[in-house]
């Protein structure tokens, strides 16, 4: 018999709210310890042991011991989009001052392999107002590029047929979690951000989805239209 995913198992592993913060933690991309994630948390060492251990378990989580440490993180890209989607969807609370760990997150980061955060809001929101990318009316949240906007592209360096060509959705809407705006999915939204990546427009934090915006990246955003995002103390 084919074994079907265990749906159930993983919604309760995820819907106590002492592992959904701890995973909500290791969205920046670095490894934290029981210690540190207990803490942030708000539960006992021990208690938190317990938690870990089923997200292990579940394979939401791995482990990896350096000295007399125990480092845990992500055990895929996978468990990070799960938890960027409930972002999404979850119903908005009260939020407490962000933490400044958490700033860079909400500045810039990927989003799987497009641009999120601040600056993705703010390119797609450019892409918009100059008429480079309009709503595809027959269906939703999909993207379609104008010859505005293929023109400006191939000026930019990005090659849109080949990202036409990819076997995935071409341009959609992504609705960013931390800024409750659109940024810009789809292969289209890789092709970007990999040509700004090529550019070193922006740098990829080492183990991490964080993105830092270089001075070369501050200046060419300018060039464009879109002030970079300021980094908030």
């Amino acid at each position: 018999m084919d074994a079907e995913p265990d749906l159930a198992r993983i919604a309760t592993t995820i819907g106590d709210p002492r592992r959904i913060r701890m995973l909500s933690l290791l969205m920046e991309g670095r490894a934290l310890t029981a210690k540190e994630l207990a803490l942030g948390a708000g539960v006992e060492p021990a208690t938190a042991s317990a938690h870990l251990k089923r997200l292990l378990e579940d394979g939401l989580l791995e482990s990896a011991s350096q000295g007399r440490h125990k480092y845990f993180r992500f055990a895929s890209e996978h468990v990070a989009q799960l938890v960027e989607s409930l972002m999404r969807i979850a119903p908005p609370v009260k939020a407490a001052a962000a933490r400044p760990r958490e700033e860079p997150m909400r500045r810039a980061r990927y989003c799987y392999d497009h641009l999120a955060g601040a600056l993705g809001t703010g390119l797609f929101a450019l892409m918009v107002r100059k008429g480079w990318v309009e709503d595809d009316t027959a269906r939703s949240r999909q993207l379609l590029v104008t010859a505005r906007g293929a023109r400006a592209l191939r000026t930019l360096g990005i090659d849109v047929a080949a990202a036409q060509a990819r076997r995935r959705q071409f341009a959609c809407r992504c609705l960013d979690w931390s800024e409750r705006r659109d940024h810009l999915g789809g292969a289209l939204g890789a092709a970007l951000a990999e040509h700004l990546q090529a550019q070193r427009w922006i740098e990829r934090s080492k183990h991490s989805r964080v993105v830092r915006i270089t001075a070369a990246g501050e200046l060419g955003l300018a060039q464009l239209g879109l002030a970079a995002p300021p980094a908030r103390a």
